[in-house]
């Protein structure tokens, strides 16, 4: 058992939720490990807010010794040059073999720099979840923080880091090209599903429970879809429109879940006929495991969501968007992929599924239920962050 400190100082953590700064320190102490997570003490509300929580030393839901420091001066969690005090005395009191760091773009990765120059038999991992579609995005950001900045910090890191990683391969060749890291320092450290969610989900009465309550019929093939709807995610839309075409064909069904912008409310209320197709609105983020887990297939035309990385991890075939840097869900032919955005491709590819009594989707369900949902599983993925498979 090693003793294992996960630093999450670049964004908030907030307890309860399923993103990757919760769920690989969950499974990393499931594996064995003795686990303390060093955060903020900004998360988010009920309401969407930021604020900032009492809780200072505690254990977290999954008896994760939890220790959340404070910012210095009156600087703001988004500031890109917060400091927090006390990083340092933390480290010396938890006596880490092992230090993970969620993003190290923050200034106090200088005090986990002078931890290991000290302590040189501990074991140092560093995550990236920065790419150019959601970093360096504007000149400043690209030349002055992320090349002169952060990559200072990369160099200074660098040679006490065993393994730098990627959470998707646009992330891996980021940190490459960005910062000047070694190549064989870097590896695709997957986001994924987590284990618990995935078996509970798969209990076949609840499957048929919830596709009874949505009237889908056993010998409907349900395709279900969910995530954000806004004028960047659109290709929803077309999605309902090829399947209203495709019913004609195929006994084609298709949820719809998520948020819905005030623009696109009134054509996807259109193209709900709660028959066919079915927009169901807003679900809690948890039960989106039971909703993948009763599809047969599913489809994401628009960019990428960690719901793509979920959905491998629960074993189902997917067609996704194709994406440069995130084809990394396709795992021995469990995805395929759209590359226009056009409801007659979506419907030509589903179709293209389903031909021959479904011999392409046998295919599909054969490679999504073996090593692609293995390997998106975080009781895996939590083996592989520390080198312990």
């Amino acid at each position: 058992m090693a003793k294992v400190v996960n630093i999450c100082l670049y964004g908030p953590v907030t307890d309860g939720w399923s993103y990757q700064d919760n769920l690989l320190p969950k499974y990393q102490k499931e594996n064995g490990n003795d686990v303390t997570v060093i955060t903020s003490k900004w998360i988010w509300n009920s309401d969407g807010k930021l604020v900032k929580t009492d809780e200072q030393d505690y254990y977290n839901e999954y008896g994760i010794h939890t220790i959340r420091l404070d910012i210095k001066g009156d600087k703001a969690l988004t500031s890109k040059f917060k400091r927090f005090h006390g990083l340092y005395s933390q480290l010396e009191k938890e006596k880490p073999d092992i230090i993970f760091v969620h993003c190290f773009q923050f200034l106090d990765i200088d005090e986990v720099i002078r931890y290991a120059k000290k302590h040189v038999d501990v074991i140092i991992y560093v995550d990236n979840h920065c790419d150019l579609s959601n970093s360096a995005t504007n000149w400043i950001s690209k030349n002055i923080l992320h090349k002169i900045v952060w990559k200072s910090k990369a160099q200074k890191l660098n040679p006490y880091v065993k393994k730098f990683y990627g959470v998707i391969p646009a992330r891996v060749d980021f940190l490459a090209e960005m910062y000047d890291l070694p190549r064989e320092k870097i590896e695709l450290l997957e986001m994924g599903a987590d284990d618990e969610k995935v078996q509970n989900a798969a209990d076949k009465n609840k499957i048929s429970d919830l596709r009874k309550k949505y009237a889908i019929k056993d010998s409907d093939f349900l395709i279900v879809s969910g995530g954000k709807n806004d004028h960047a995610k659109q290709q929803t839309l077309l999605l309902m429109e090829a399947v209203k075409e495709l019913s004609h064909k195929f006994p084609v069904k298709l949820i719809v879940f998520g948020s819905v912008s005030n623009e696109l409310k009134d054509e996807v209320n259109k193209l709900s006929d709660g028959t066919i197709v079915n927009y169901i609105g807003w679900i809690q983020p948890d039960d989106s495991y039971d909703f993948f887990s009763a599809a047969d297939l599913v489809v994401f035309p628009g960019r990428h969501s960690v719901f793509w990385e979920q959905v491998v991890g629960i074993g189902k075939p997917l067609v996704v968007k194709y994406w440069d840097g995130t084809t990394h869900v396709q795992v021995n032919g469990n995805a395929e992929f759209l590359i226009k955005d056009s409801a007659e491709e979506i419907k030509n590819k589903i179709s293209g599924i389903l031909d021959n009594n479904k011999y392409k989707y046998n295919q599909m369900l054969v490679a999504a239920t073996g090593k692609a949902k293995q390997r998106f599983s975080y009781r895996e993925i939590a083996l592989r962050s520390l080198g312990q498979q």
